[in-house]
């Protein structure tokens, strides 16, 4: 049920049995405000989405608004799969990384670690992050957290978070174009490609790698290539829960050791994804994991809403959503555990009835 995208099964059945903490990074930018970038949220309201995916998940009830986030399809959020599988095979803890929110999420009794980073401007405009400062600030994070679990599963939600990676992956000199997901079916390909040509106009040739970073990325790709860094000292296995937006933090990462002249062990690292990603034919997760200079093992899920009538989740099959909010992760952590398919379809299914 777990299958291979790059290097082999053995870190992933290391981990059978075994129980996690599920760490949430949120944060915005501003580039989920253009018109048509995203549909990863309530159209106006996307700010709110990374709130109240954190609500959903950590409570099973959203907070700041009266309804969980949606597509203007009516996709609802992947946070209902990584819930789903809390309540099935509970996570040891989870944990809240505040990296730039316009809403605090409304919780109490739950972690909610909050680094004085701001929401980031719209990469069209220059997202005017400080992006040393931010991947700082990552990797004290990593070296000094306390966990009570065998290993970490990492899972974003970041609106418009595909366009700012494939800007990011495109200044830092990678063949990325057309290898980055969507939260939509079909990419808008047009307007992400008019935003993406605006951001990379601002880029000078004096730019060094942060500065670029700070042009043209988010929070979340600067603190999580941090993070990641920051954790090589500590014998602490972490899962990447997510697809393309994750497979940019190893290609930021990548661009820092070669500046750094450093490498990176690779054998307490890897990324899980949903099958939904990992069989988008608009995007190609794999050869944007075969960029990097290291070898990881990433993985997808085996799962699907085959097994429900529900419409709403029939969507995702039909290639909507596809990911987010740490789904692929979360999907894989339950597989390993014994938790069924068919259980997670009907836990899902609840929440909507």
């Amino acid at each position: 049920m777990i299958k291979t995208i790059t290097g082999n099964r053995d870190f992933a059945e290391s981990l059978r049995g075994k129980r996690s903490s599920f760490l949430l990074c949120m944060s915005n930018t501003k580039t989920a405000a253009i018109e048509g970038i995203t549909q990863a949220g309530i159209p106006g309201m996307l700010h709110l989405t990374p709130t109240l995916d954190a609500e959903f998940i950590a409570i099973g009830e959203v907070r700041s608004l009266g309804t969980i986030a949606e597509t203007p399809k009516g996709v609802p959020t992947p946070a209902l799969i990584t819930r789903a599988v809390h309540l099935l095979h509970p996570f040891r803890e989870i944990e809240m990384l505040d990296l730039g929110l316009e809403i605090t999420p409304k919780l109490e009794h739950f972690k909610l670690h909050s680094f004085g980073i701001a929401p980031s401007g719209s990469i069209a405009e220059g997202a005017n992050i400080p992006a040393e400062e931010v991947f700082e600030k990552g990797i004290a994070f990593a070296q000094n957290l306390v966990l009570q679990s065998d290993y970490i599963i990492l899972g974003e939600s970041v609106p418009a978070g595909t366009t700012t990676a494939l800007a990011t992956a495109l200044a830092l000199g990678y063949d990325a174009q057309d290898k980055f997901s969507s939260s939509f079916k079909n990419a808008p390909s047009g307007i992400r490609a008019r935003v993406v040509d605006q951001a990379l106009a601002r880029i000078d040739e004096n730019d060094d790698l942060f500065d670029t970073l700070s042009k043209v990325g988010d929070n979340m790709l600067i603190f999580n290539a941090g993070f990641i860094l920051g954790l090589q000292s500590r014998d602490i296995p972490i899962v990447l829960a997510g697809g393309t937006q994750m497979a940019c933090v190893l290609l930021v990462i990548n661009r820092i050791l070669q500046m750094m002249e450093g490498e990176l062990d690779t054998a307490k690292i890897a990324l899980c994804t949903t099958k939904w990603v990992a069989e988008d034919t608009s995007s190609d997760i794999k050869a944007l994991l075969e960029m990097v200079d290291f070898p990881i093992n990433a993985y997808y899920a085996d799962f699907d809403f085959s097994l429900t009538s529900h419409p709403a989740l029939k969507l995702y099959d039909e290639g909507e959503a596809k990911e987010g909010v740490g789904a692929g992760g979360a999907l894989m952590y339950a597989l390993l555990n014994g938790i069924t398919k068919d259980s997670i379809t009907r836990k899902v299914e609840s929440f909507l009835q």
